[in-house]
C-alpha cells in the first residue's frame, strides 16, 4: 500500500481538528452549566479572575477553560490587555436563551450520545435498540433547548405561513395537536402566537410530559395548552385542523400507524405538518457538515429508539421520497407537498 505523505497530513490534520472539537465540547457544556458565557455577555472583557469571582469558580480551572475556549475560536482574547471576551455573535450563539441561534442544547445532545457510547456498541453486534427515555437525562433538555431555537426563529414567522391557510384559522381559533411534543416548546410558542386556539401535546415520554406542563405553567398558556402521554398512534381526539410532528416522525416505531392515526383524527380540511431534519434522497446528497451532525444523532439516537421497538428505523436523514411514501401509500393521504425549509429543516404539507 503506498502512502501519499501530502494527503495522510491533511487528513491527521483533519482529525486534530476533529478531536479537539470533540474535547471543547465538553468544556461548552461545562461553560453553559456554570453561567460563563452568560457572564461574559454582561460583564464585558475580563480576566480569568474576574470571570471566576463572577461565577463562583476557581481562577486556575476557568484560565485554563478560558484558553482553550480562545483556541477554538469560541471566545476572544486581547493579548494586549490580558482580557477575554465573547464577540457579539458568540454571545448571540452561546448565552442568549431566546436567541435563534442558540446553539449549547446540541452540546447536550452530544454529551448525551457520549454517554450512551458503550450500549450502542454491545448493540452494534446485537441489533437491539436504546429507547428514548432510556437515554441519559441530558438528552431531552439538550434536545429542546436545541430545537426551540429553530423554532423562535422560523416556526411562527415562516413555518405557519408557509402552510395554506393555516394561521387565519389559528387566529380565528383552531384545534391542534402537537405529536410527539417532548418538552413542549413548539406546542407553548404557537398557544403564545395565537391565543384564540387550543392546543395538546402529546408525548410517550412521561417525564417529559411532566417538564412540558411545568413549562406552560411558567409561560403562562396553560389555560390553553395541555400536555397528555399518548402514542403517536393512539393519542385522543378528533377534528384537528392541525397536527404537527417536529422532528420526531423518522424516531418513531410506526411511522405508517403514525400518519395513519393523524389522518383518522384531522378534520377533513386539517393539515399535517411535518418538520423533519434536511435531507437529499439519496445518501451522498447529505455528505456534508449538516448531514455528517444528523447521522451521528441517527446512529446513536434515533435508530436506536425505533429499533428498540421493533421498528423500520427511517433515521433522520430519511428524506422526502421516504416520508412522502409514508404519508402518500402509508397513511392514505392524496396532497403531499415541501411548504418551506432551512438549512436544518424541511417543512412538508401533507392534506387528505
Amino acid at each position: 500500500m503506498e502512502i501519499d505523505e501530502k494527503k495522510l497530513n491533511e487528513f491527521l490534520g483533519k482529525v486534530v481538528g476533529d478531536v479537539g472539537a470533540a474535547m471543547s465540547a465538553a468544556l461548552v457544556v461545562i461553560g453553559d452549566k456554570l453561567g460563563l458565557y452568560r457572564a461574559m455577555a454582561e460583564g464585558g472583557a475580563m480576566t480569568p479572575a474576574d470571570l471566576a469571582r463572577r461565577t463562583g469558580t476557581t481562577e486556575r480551572y476557568v484560565r485554563e477553560w478560558l484558553n482553550a475556549q480562545a483556541a477554538g475560536g469560541y471566545v476572544a482574547y486581547d493579548a494586549a490587555s490580558e482580557r477575554f471576551s465573547l464577540l457579539p455573535e458568540q454571545a448571540f450563539a452561546l448565552a442568549d436563551e431566546q436567541s435563534p441561534a442558540s446553539v449549547p442544547g446540541l452540546f447536550h445532545v452530544t454529551a448525551a450520545m457520549w454517554h450512551g457510547e458503550e450500549r450502542m456498541t454491545d448493540n452494534f453486534r446485537s441489533g437491539e435498540g436504546i429507547a428514548w427515555g432510556a437515554q441519559h437525562p441530558c438528552l431531552f433538555e439538550g434536545t429542546e433547548r436545541f430545537f426551540r431555537s429553530g423554532y423562535l426563529g422560523n416556526l411562527v414567522s415562516t413555518w405557519l405561513p408557509a402552510l395554506d391557510g393555516v394561521v387565519s384559522k389559528l387566529q380565528r381559533g383552531a384545534s391542534v395537536a402537537d405529536v410527539g411534543c417532548g418538552l413542549g416548546a413548539s406546542t407553548i410558542l404557537m398557544a403564545k402566537a395565537f391565543p384564540e386556539s387550543r392546543f395538546v401535546g402529546f408525548d410517550s415520554h412521561d417525564r417529559s410530559v411532566v417538564m412540558a406542563r411545568d413549562r406552560a405553567e411558567r409561560a403562562g398558556v396553560a389555560d390553553r395548552v395541555t400536555f397528555e402521554v399518548a402514542k403517536s398512534t393512539d393519542y385522543p381526539g378528533a377534528g384537528y385542523d392541525l397536527v404537527a410532528h417536529f422532528d420526531c416522525l423518522h424516531d418513531m416505531e410506526d411511522p405508517v400507524g403514525a400518519a395513519r392515526h393523524v389522518r383518522e383524527t384531522m378534520a377533513a380540511d386539517g393539515t399535517w405538518m411535518i418538520v423533519e431534519p434536511f435531507a437529499a434522497d439519496r445518501p451522498e446528497g447529505n455528505h456534508n457538515p449538516v448531514g455528517r451532525v444528523f447521522y451521528s444523532a441517527s446512529t446513536l439516537l434515533c435508530i436506536p429508539h425505533s429499533l428498540a421497538h421493533h421498528g423500520p428505523a427511517l433515521g433522520a436523514q430519511a428524506g422526502e421520497a421516504r416520508l412522502r411514501d409514508v404519508a402518500i401509500r402509508g397513511g392514505g393521504f392524496t396532497r403531499f407537498r415541501r411548504a418551506t425549509e432551512t438549512p436544518f429543516n424541511i417543512i412538508l404539507e401533507v392534506r387528505r
